[in-house]
């Protein structure tokens, strides 16, 4: 089982996310925005962080990139979610710091596939 942070201010598919996760085992900090994600990455030390990177506030991008100037959580792996699928929005996800990027909509079993991959890790 890993604790995993899950952002996004979609109430929807939040609770999309946090139900696949938590089948898969997973215990699940969700949350609505990046402010919220460095507090609760902070305070909890997740194995796991899924974000999306639109979001009011900060976005995901700054998010990731606050992440990794944090040396407490520079290791920790890092899921952006986005509808923006252009290869120059992966390329900025993935150039922020991410480990990985999975375009909306996606299934949930690929989303389960990814976050045991990154768990694997």
């Amino acid at each position: 089982m890993a604790r995993i942070v899950v952002a996004d201010d979609d109430l929807d598919i939040r609770d999309l996310i946090e139900f696949k996760l938590t089948t898969l085992g997973h215990e699940i900090v969700a949350v609505s925005d990046g402010a919220a994600v460095l507090d609760a990455c902070r305070e909890q030390r997740p194995d796991l962080c899924v974000l999306d990177v639109t979001m009011p506030g900060m976005s995901g991008l700054d998010t990731v990139r606050l992440i990794r100037a944090d040396l407490d959580l520079l290791d920790l792996p890092v899921l952006l979610l986005s509808a923006r699928s252009l290869d120059k929005d992966v390329a900025t996800g993935l150039g922020s710091g991410a480990d990985d990027y999975l375009t909306k909509p996606f299934s949930p079993r690929e989303l389960g596939t990814r976050v045991e991959a990154l768990l694997a890790r």
